[in-house]
């Protein structure tokens, strides 16, 4: 919902309509409205979606939330970090766009909740792309905050749709509509994908913060996530059918309650699924915000064409980049004061194969930056905000990081080298060796950056340099494979001094 634009009457009103429930565990009765007639549906395969806005996933464990705990229990539950300006606030337009579409922003357009910018028509909402693909699919939308249908994010393409205006008349009333016409709709129709959004979580949070009322409307929409589910259950045709469940946030907020900065608590979001395929009690390092769409068509048995330019991915799929293989060794801070004690995300020990060359690094600096090292995406982010490192957005899991302006923070002496080698890899026989990764580089005076390989061991050769930046973009690099190589490494090279930084991630080498 929106940041510094809902009404102080609106975010008043749901304040104390969320109170009411907290003291008497009930809602006065929503208006009666006639839910649409749906096509009856085609697929045995089915997703429902539910988009609980504002819901910050650390706050779950202490909430009277029986049905997410269970969703836990038996799903897969990924967690996310969004980004922070320039590339979008952490506020709900980008949040739902990401959510719906499957892109980042810089492919969206949507960087607030203005929608202007919005590249829907290149990267439609997963209904407006199933109607696209699969028109025989019965579809359905539900959402109180009108942007979303008023801008296009999620309704296009539904053969159905409730909207209502939680702004105006407040979100508990409205989210209980959409409770008890989506529970309705589960019972006595037959739909094949519904995306249904409930609002009052953030309205919550923006009126008195990330406290005991906020835990009490996360109770309420346990509660909304309980019907629906006993509702898939009750369907007389459920013992046939596949049924994948669904539940993400757009952002987070602030202790106080407020979002669209670049802190970590405004930055969290989760994807929880549960359904044919997806492990039960699984924690993927893995998950990004990008995956609910993937997840979604990959559940229908739908391939997605490449020509859609989708960033996400299924989330039982799990990443094969090396540097994931270090989870398990990654530890905490040692002189980064910035990050909590307790957040595990470092190491400087290379995966299987990969070394790291600092022979010509200068001494002293920050302990976890010298040299190449392997972070996660929240503790390197959390060692400084508002430098871009929350743009970091296309790696998943474990991350390279060389960051010479966080290694400058301590006294040190001689400049910032360090080179980063991959194993080798065989080519024997073949023409072509290609070499793709995901980076993010930020450009400051006499830095470099250049990727280097080398054939049989030999002499490396430059194939690529940067002078500009790149901010979290997919890199592919061809190379000619001379007569009678075998092998060929691949060496990622950075220097500097109080400069800016380079990731790499999603390393992959394929000989043709």
């Amino acid at each position: 919902m929106p940041i510094n634009g809902m009404s102080r009457r609106s975010v008043l009103a749901a304040g104390a309509a969320t109170a009411a429930v907290a003291a008497t565990g009930t809602l006065a009765a929503p208006a009666a409205h006639a839910a649409p007639t749906l096509p009856s549906g085609t697929s045995k395969d089915k997703v429902l979606v539910i988009g609980m806005d504002g819901l910050r996933h650390d706050r779950i464990e202490a909430a009277n939330a029986p049905h997410l705990k269970s969703l836990m229990a038996n799903g897969t539950y990924g967690l996310s970090l969004l980004y922070a300006p320039p590339m979008a606030a952490t506020s709900s337009g980008p949040g739902w766009s990401t959510i719906t579409t499957g892109v980042w922003p810089d492919k969206h357009g949507v960087k607030d909740n203005s929608f202007a910018g919005k590249n829907y028509g290149t990267y439609p909402g997963f209904l407006a792309r199933l109607a696209q693909v699969r028109p025989g699919l019965s579809t359905y939308a539900a959402v109180d905050w009108k942007a979303l249908d008023d801008h296009g994010t999620v309704t296009p393409g539904a053969d159905g749709k409730l909207v209502l205006d939680g702004d105006r008349d407040g979100y508990p009333g409205h989210d209980a509509t959409i409770a008890n016409e989506t529970e309705s709709i589960l019972r006595s129709q037959n739909p094949d994908v519904l995306f249904v959004y409930l609002g009052n979580t953030d309205a919550v949070a923006h009126s008195s913060g990330t406290g005991q009322r906020y835990l009490d409307a996360i109770a309420v929409q346990d509660g909304y996530l309980g019907r629906f589910l006993a509702a898939i259950k009750a369907r007389p045709s459920y013992a046939t059918e596949r049924w994948t469940v669904i539940v993400s946030t757009d952002h987070g907020h602030i202790d106080a309650g407020g979002h669209g900065g670049s802190s970590v608590e405004e930055r969290r979001t989760f994807v929880l699924a549960q359904g044919p395929g997806i492990a039960a009690g699984a924690r993927p390092a893995d998950t990004r915000l990008v995956d609910v769409a993937a997840t979604v068509f990959h559940q229908l048995g739908i391939v997605p064409d490449p020509s859609w330019g989708l960033d996400g991915k299924p989330i039982q799929q799990r990443a094969t980049d090396p540097f994931d293989t270090l989870l398990p060794s990654l530890t905490g801070r040692v002189d980064e004061t910035a990050i909590p004690a307790g957040v595990l995300g470092f190491t400087h020990t290379a995966p299987s194969g990969w070394s790291v060359i600092n022979s010509a690094m200068g001494t002293g600096g920050m302990t976890e930056w010298r040299g190449w090292a392997f972070a996660t995406d929240e503790f390197w982010s959390r060692s400084q905000r508002d430098q871009w490192r929350e743009l970091n957005v296309r790696s998943r899991g474990v991350c390279a990081v060389a960051d010479s302006d966080e290694w400058d923070d301590r006294a040190n002496s001689g400049p910032y080298e360090s080179t980063l080698v991959t194993p080798a890899y065989g080519v024997s026989g073949k023409t072509t060796v290609r070499l793709d990764f995901t980076t993010l580089y930020r450009q400051e005076g006499s830095q470099s950056a250049e990727v280097l390989a080398s054939f049989n061991g030999g002499t490396p050769t430059r194939i690529k340099s940067y002078t500009a930046d790149v901010v979290s973009k997919p890199q592919s690099l061809s190379v000619s494979v001379p007569a009678g190589a075998s092998s060929v490494s691949f060496r990622f090279r950075y220097t500097g001094a109080n400069n800016w930084y380079w990731v790499i991630d999603g390393v992959k080498v394929t000989a043709s």
